[in-house]
């Protein structure tokens, strides 16, 4: 039990890792794709990719867990990303930033509602906060905050989405199916979803685009790391872990963020940022501190 915890761990935080870095691969090629093609051409890239790593078939379903699969499909693959996208183009990008991290707060609500199992604790509530308050010191870092009262709304109801499919996925998890084979179950829901909405976004299937070696390169990066990789490790430690505890994990985004833009794009890190990169992981931190709290406990015979 120990080392799944270990391993979900090590999965949730090489899963943002590489999710913390997808901003630069999407900035490049949105020079060249609208993103609902980046969307769809990513998704359907990850999906081939799990067919070809795992060519087996999920068996045995029944109709209550096909809706669960499609649930998460429209959740977690095509609304998330879709309504983040818009609300990008009604407010700012640091807005959005800000406002989808309190997805770990909804996460947990929802978890508390509907799962039952996971456990609310007060580190968990100040944690979040001190999180909050460095992720606003990386976003904003000195500008002026605008509210934009659409995309702001938008960017908050993207983040309940995500919330809604992490516990749609530790709903999941329990079926005891192979994590490859339910990500590629939800990846073709997601697609499914995808694809009416595709002809009020401009898409436009021109191959030739992908002969640009940059392009080819970044879509591979968003398809097989971001997309095919990164959901069956994050599913895996919503598993191993629950989804409140995974969830706190998106607060390392802007984190990653601030150190990529430093090392690829040669960003200076100000002390704002500095300062808000200590902060977000005390937050990060303090929401796990109740467990650290109860294993030193134990380990004292202090618990009963």
């Amino acid at each position: 039990m120990k080392g799944n915890s270990t391993t979900g761990h090590l999965s949730a935080l090489l899963t943002i890792i590489i999710w913390g870095t997808t901003f630069i691969s999407t900035k490049i090629l949105l020079a060249g794709f609208q993103p609902a093609e980046i969307l769809f051409f990513r998704f359907a890239m990850g999906l081939l990719a799990l067919f070809v790593v795992y060519p087996r078939r999920l068996k045995g379903t029944n109709r209550q867990q096909e809706l669960a699969f499609a649930a998460a499909g429209l959740c977690g693959i095509c609304l998330y990303y879709l309504l983040e996208n818009i609300a990008l183009t009604y407010t700012m990008a640091s807005n959005v930033g800000v406002i989808i991290s309190v997805a770990p707060f909804f996460t947990a609500i929802l978890s508390h509602l509907f799962l039952k199992v996971e456990k609310l604790h007060a580190s968990f509530f100040v944690g979040f906060a001190v999180a909050m308050a460095g992720i606003a010191l990386i976003s904003f870092n000195g500008s002026k905050l605008e509210l934009n009262p659409a995309g702001d709304l938008l960017a908050l109801l993207a983040a309940l989405i995500w919330a809604c499919y992490s516990v749609l996925t530790k709903k999941i998890s329990g079926y005891g199916y192979n994590t490859i084979l339910t990500t590629r179950r939800v990846f073709c829901y997601g697609i499914l979803f995808m694809l009416p909405m595709l002809f009020l976004f401009d898409f436009k299937l021109e191959p030739a685009r992908f002969a640009n070696p940059i392009y080819l390169f970044n879509i591979l990066f968003l398809g097989l790391g971001a997309s095919a990789l990164c959901f069956v490790t994050w599913n895996f430690a919503v598993k191993a872990l629950g989804a409140v505890k995974t969830s706190v994990y998106i607060y390392m985004v802007p984190v990653i963020t601030v150190v990529t833009s430093a090392a690829v794009l040669h960003e200076k890190i100000t002390a704002l940022a500095a300062a808000g990169t200590v902060l977000t992981l005390a937050g990060l931190l303090l929401s796990e501190s109740k467990r650290f709290l109860r294993k030193g406990e134990r380990q004292n015979g202090l618990a009963k």
